[in-house]
């Protein structure tokens, strides 16, 4: 495929035999309609989530469009790396990994740290799916044509720095978008070295990112408030969901990403303008997230913090 072309769900292809983790899947976000049109096309999904009512449901809301849908349940808290630890033991009965969409996150929560003494936000936005995708990788080795696709965001154009401090140390004021915007850099960072490492290992495993454009999912309303309804968080939600795409067609980008024929480290978002919304296509990416060296510096503060060398 060439990278100015776009991409539509009509170019999604037969998934039947592949086995595929979707991070994140509450009903209505980007995960649940990632996971609804893999299934919808013959792909085992195995959706991984931290409240196992929400998954529940979200399994029922595939079925209901797809009755013979292959799904499986898993609970994961990324912010807890003992919880990542305990889901990746369970995955390991399933065989081969085709692909592995860490699309879970939170937005611009109040500072909180969790258990492990990390900031919420880079906990689960980041330092979760890395130890996660760690840890599966000799799965998505077995598959012989692996791909790691992790969900970034525009806001990496935020970030206004590299996250590469101590991640156990508060400095300064906590900032909760910049933070944002920093682990969604993270993502990005996390990409090209993993994608570097694995060509240099030689495994047959790429790592791609995407973003949604500007996509109309309870993820703001749920970081600012803890849930997506009731009071001020109904009214936020409905605002976002009034001026953006639905996150149906959100889900577009990794849906490319997990499954065209594209390079590895290609970042995959909307086509229309400033990238808010439209068929999916390969973007570009700031300066600062071009910065190999960070990239690689992060991945060593990342091994560390989690206790997990890779690849």
């Amino acid at each position: 495929m060439r990278t100015s072309m776009t991409w539509n769900i009509a170019d999604l292809h037969d998934q039947t035999g592949r086995t595929v983790v979707v991070t994140g899947p509450t009903t209505g976000g980007l995960g649940h309609y990632t996971a609804l049109e893999l299934a919808r096309r013959g792909a085992r999904v195995i959706l991984a989530g931290r409240n196992p009512a929400k998954v529940k449901e979200t399994v029922g809301a595939i079925r209901g469009e797809v009755p013979d849908a292959v799904l499986e349940a898993l609970h994961l808290d990324l912010a807890s790396l003992s919880s990542v630890r305990t889901a990746a033991a369970a995955v390991a009965q399933v065989g081969p990994i085709d692909v592995l969409v860490n699309n879970a996150g939170v937005m611009a929560p109040p500072y909180s740290r969790t258990a492990d003494g990390l900031e919420l936000q880079m906990a689960t936005n980041h330092f979760g799916p890395f130890l996660f995708t760690g840890l599966l990788l000799p799965q998505l080795v077995q598959s012989a044509d692996g791909r790691v696709v992790t969900v970034a965001s525009l806001f990496h154009s935020f970030a206004g720095k590299a996250p590469l401090g101590d991640p156990r140390e508060q400095r300064g004021r906590y900032r909760r978008w910049r933070v944002y915007g920093q682990t969604k850099l993270a993502n990005l960072y996390f990409t090209t070295e993993l994608d570097r490492r694995l060509r240099a290992a030689d495994l047959p495993v790429r790592a791609l990112a995407a973003h949604p454009g500007f996509a109309g999912t309870h993820l703001a309303a749920n970081g600012q408030y803890g849930r997506s309804s009731g009071g001020i968080a109904s009214i936020l939600d409905a605002g976002v969901r009034a001026v953006s795409q639905s996150a149906a067609a959100g889900a577009w980008p990794s849906l490319m990403a997990a499954t065209s024929d594209l390079p590895g480290n290609s970042f995959v978002g909307p086509s229309g303008l400033r990238q808010m919304a439209g068929t999916p296509r390969v973007v570009g990416r700031s300066r600062l997230a071009r910065d190999e060296g960070a990239a690689r510096r992060l991945w060593e503060i990342s091994e560390e913090t989690v206790d997990l060398r890779y690849p």
